[in-house]
């Protein structure tokens, strides 16, 4: 069952069009090539030209702002496709003054015609929907498909960062990162019980899945040079 659309949506939207880089439908695949292209000039969009940090599934933003706060010096772009999520995020954003973080409505799946080659710093996926049956596995933001849109969108020596709390959906991924030739820097099944906690930052839902005693996952990785 769809969502239905949450009250005065476009109004809502307008209004904090600033912080809004772009929304764009997945009826641009049906495009030629040569027309899909629709690039941002994030330079322009922030004021400043830095490598961006980017958040694929933003969800409400609360991960996206803690983040951007905690460092002034990046850029950060956090992409959604759901509009009555996204929303909330955007609303946040402005509410906080906060500066450095603009967003994207839209399927990753459109991200190389947004945004250009070598221009993301870090990525970060935070509690993705696993799509757990074997035929929706395409959907899954660590699906091979995707891991080669991250690599050309990643600097030299950009990282992917991911968290969920879902096992098999993390071994899922740990094997498609390696498959697809990228190095894992670092997991863990029980980030709560391990020793790499300095620096972390919470998501709504990783505040939801600790408090009740579920074990969260995490990787890190970076394609090979």
């Amino acid at each position: 069952m769809r969502a239905r659309r949450k009250k005065n949506l476009e109004s809502r939207f307008e209004q904090a069009g600033d912080v809004i880089l772009a929304r764009v439908s997945s009826a641009v695949m049906a495009k030629p090539e040569s027309e899909r292209e629709m690039f941002i000039d994030t330079a322009k969009a922030f004021g400043r030209d830095l490598p961006l940090e980017l958040e694929i599934g933003c969800g409400k933003g609360a991960f996206i702002a803690a983040m951007a706060k905690n460092n002034a010096g990046k850029n950060y772009v956090g992409v959604e496709l759901n509009a009555n999520v996204l929303i909330s995020a955007a609303e946040l954003i402005k509410s906080e003054n906060i500066k450095n973080v603009k967003f994207i409505n839209g399927s990753a799946t459109l991200l190389p015609y947004l945004l250009k080659d070598n221009s993301v710093g870090n990525i970060y996926l935070n509690f993705s929907c696993p799509y757990p049956k074997k035929t929706y596995a395409n959907h899954r933001l660590t699906y091979p498909a995707f891991l080669e849109i991250y690599k050309k969108l990643l600097v030299k020596g950009g990282k992917i960062y991911q968290k969920t709390d879902n096992v098999d959906f993390f071994k899922y991924s740990l094997e498609s990162f390696k498959k697809c030739g990228y190095n894992i820097e670092y997991e863990t099944f029980d980030l709560y019980a391990s020793d790499s906690l300095a620096g972390n930052v919470k998501t709504e839902y990783e505040e939801k899945f600790t408090a009740m005693g579920k074990k969260i996952c995490k990787l890190i990785a970076c394609a090979k040079e």
